[in-house]
């Protein structure tokens, strides 16, 4: 379902983003890092994070946009809340998702990472449908790219300490560990609910 030619995911609703680049010489991406976002935030629905990521957010719809609209930010996938996957950047391209970051020892995960978007916020659990898809992209997303590996997944919050909480403590990294058979460095058994 992933086509490494144009590094599009078939399943996807498209919707390019001009917030990317190519990656550097040699860089090939061999890190997933996972985000929550809602827009308005902690509402659900609508196109505003089509709208961000695209550079077309209205300031004046909502008092909040008008302090985020200058960010030039996009995932390469978003995961909405019934499971609908939009994709903003070819995989193979530099998405502007982690912004100041590292990942043991490494600098500027963008650079080598690819990063999935999750419709939510810290304070309340994903779905059934996000958890399902995810798992499903993960699973191709490490089939069509040899440099990854299910065992570097992350939050955002472990690559941006203290700068960034997402996915949040509601994110079940049990759950996900426990579904693709590895465990992953940021399973730290503390979720604070379950998928509804």
């Amino acid at each position: 379902m992933i086509d490494t030619t144009t590094g599009l995911y078939t399943l996807a609703r498209q919707c390019p983003s001009p917030n990317c680049d190519q990656r550097p010489e040699g860089c090939v991406p061999d890190l997933i890092v996972l985000h929550n976002i809602t827009l308005p935030p902690y509402e659900f629905g609508g196109n505003w994070i089509d709208q961000l990521f695209t550079n077309q957010l209205d300031p004046q719809a909502h008092p909040f946009f008008a302090t985020i609209q200058h960010l030039r930010v996009a995932s390469h996938i978003l995961i909405r809340r019934e499971g609908e996957v939009v994709q903003y950047v070819p995989f193979h391209q530099r998405a502007f998702h982690a912004g100041v970051s590292r990942y043991q020892g490494r600098e500027r995960c963008n650079d080598f990472s690819i990063g999935i978007e999750i419709e939510g916020t810290d304070f309340e659990p994903f779905t059934a449908a996000q958890y399902q898809m995810l798992e499903r992209l993960l699973l191709e997303l490490v089939q069509a790219y040899p440099t990854l590996s299910l065992e570097h997944i992350t939050g955002h919050e472990h690559i941006a300490p203290g700068r960034k909480t997402d996915p949040g403590p509601y994110f079940d990294w049990q759950r996900l560990s426990e579904r693709l058979g590895v465990k992953l460095p940021a399973d730290a058994g503390n979720v604070l609910g379950q998928f509804a």
